[in-house]
């Protein structure tokens, strides 16, 4: 059976609070649906939003960068948001258009992972979500690219869901004058055929989980 979000003051939706979502099944397939997550926190005073990857098992949130940014060795309290646009609503009116979209914004410290098999494991889940399939087919990371790479957790407790879908919101004036045309345009991923990297050796096949994405 799913479970409910449970709102705090941070992440409680205000506006546009009818398009907030209360399950935690939603958050979860949000998230799982994305591939780039935006990360938010402050350093030195100063607001930083840096894209990055991202994966996630059960209620935790892994991210990962170099060792080397400040900014991650760092990070304590921080805010990560997913987004995926579905489709473009067109309106009869300009103040009525809009987007569908899936979103998700989590609240909260992180946790710096220390333990080698946490780590391991984030950096699978992190590998995962953008290109499943790989972590068993490419060579995995050694002793010295794990030094050299940051591992984040973040507890999924305190997050957010809004979800929009459907027709425009127009107004029944702008609706009965039928003048002007509305609806949705969809947004679709898709992914294009695999281009050989330049510097193979030897011809090698694509690979089956590559494939099954393209």
């Amino acid at each position: 059976m799913t479970t409910q979000l449970s709102p705090t003051e941070r992440s409680t939706v205000r506006r546009g609070a009818k398009r907030a979502r209360t399950e935690r099944d939603d958050l979860h397939a949000t998230l799982d649906a994305g591939l780039i997550c935006h990360l938010a926190l402050v350093v030195n005073g100063t607001p930083l939003v840096l894209p990055t990857c991202y994966g996630r098992r059960d209620d935790t949130l892994y991210l990962h960068g170099s060792t080397g940014a400040r900014s991650l060795r760092e990070a304590g309290d921080v805010c990560v948001s997913v987004t995926r646009v579905d489709g473009i609503v067109y309106s009869r009116s300009m103040m009525h258009h809009s987007i569908n979209y899936r979103s998700a914004v989590i609240h909260g410290r992180v946790r710096h992972v220390e333990d080698p098999d946490e780590r391991w494991e984030g950096l699978r889940l992190v590998t995962e979500q953008l290109a499943p399939g790989s972590w068993d087919y490419a060579r995995q990371p050694n002793k010295k690219e794990l030094a050299a790479t940051s591992v984040l957790a973040l507890d999924l407790t305190e997050a957010s869901v809004k979800i929009r879908a459907g027709d425009p919101g127009d107004d029944d004036e702008d609706i009965e004058a039928n003048e002007v045309w509305a609806g949705v345009l969809p947004l679709h991923q898709t992914w294009g055929t695999p281009v050989p990297s330049t510097d193979l050796i030897a011809e090698l096949p694509v690979p089956e989980h590559v494939l099954r994405r393209s």
